[in-house]
């Protein structure tokens, strides 16, 4: 016991303890598949219809309208 306390710890350096080589690395993940907007899934309208306030009407009424200039 007293050899022990004046060795301390260590690490095990033994070939049983030691790691295995590295390997060869996991091949990269595939991309997933390009969606395109023909085949994405259409919106459906909320069943209590859309928030309508008589409020906005008020502020785009009065709104400046912007002219095309040619």
């Amino acid at each position: 016991m007293d050899i022990e306390h004046k060795q301390g710890c260590r690490t095990p350096v033994h070939i049983s303890y030691r790691l295995p080589a590295a390997s060869a690395c996991p091949p990269a993940p595939k991309k997933k598949p390009v969606v395109y907007s023909s085949m994405k899934k259409q919106r459906v309208p909320p069943k209590g219809g859309y928030f309508n306030s008589p409020d906005l009407e008020l502020i785009f009424r009065f709104a400046p309208s912007r002219e095309a200039i040619d």
